[in-house]
């Protein structure tokens, strides 16, 4: 059991200690899609959605979970993030709002959750949002993009 980090010996959870690691400079970027009918991508894109601004909603509401990862995901540690962005793309043929998250940090463990929780908590607001004008949406495709420092080193997706 000793390869997963957050189990011990015995096969018991725990939380990984990183007190002896070096606080480095972090970076993480996650992504996540929401495709929805054309109507929908209309109005979240030219703003007339009645419950309001989806996308700035959206980067509201990602920043803000990106900040609670840590009460959110059972064994993730609380992490000094000093730079959050949420940014969005719209692809008219696919009809999808693209979602980016980047996480900034100085700190002894890496940022990929907090960019996942960003990314994966705006596509559900924009959901939320959009769900009287459309059931059919879907999420999909939440992943890493990219990470720097840390033991681990640099990752970059392919795809």
């Amino acid at each position: 059991m000793s390869e997963f980090t957050h189990m011990d010996e015995k096969g018991r959870v725990r939380m990984v200690d990183v007190g002896g690691k070096d606080v480095t400079d972090r970076m993480a970027a996650a992504g996540a899609s929401i495709t929805m009918n054309a109507d929908t991508f209309e109005k979240v894109t030219n703003n007339t959605v009645r419950k309001g601004n989806v996308l700035e909603t959206a980067r509201i509401a990602g920043i803000m979970a990106a900040k609670q990862t840590h009460a959110l995901i059972p064994m993730c540690h609380p992490v000094d993030i000093r730079h959050l962005a949420v940014d969005f793309e719209m692809d008219a043929e696919a009809k999808a709002v693209r979602i980016r998250a980047t996480a900034r940090a100085s700190d002894r463990t890496g940022v990929e959750m907090e960019a996942l929780t960003a990314a994966s908590v705006a596509a559900l607001t924009v959901y939320d949002m959009c769900k009287s004008h459309d059931r059919t949406m879907v999420i999909s495709d939440v992943r890493l993009l990219e990470k720097s420092g840390g033991k681990s080193g640099d990752y970059v997706r392919k795809d």
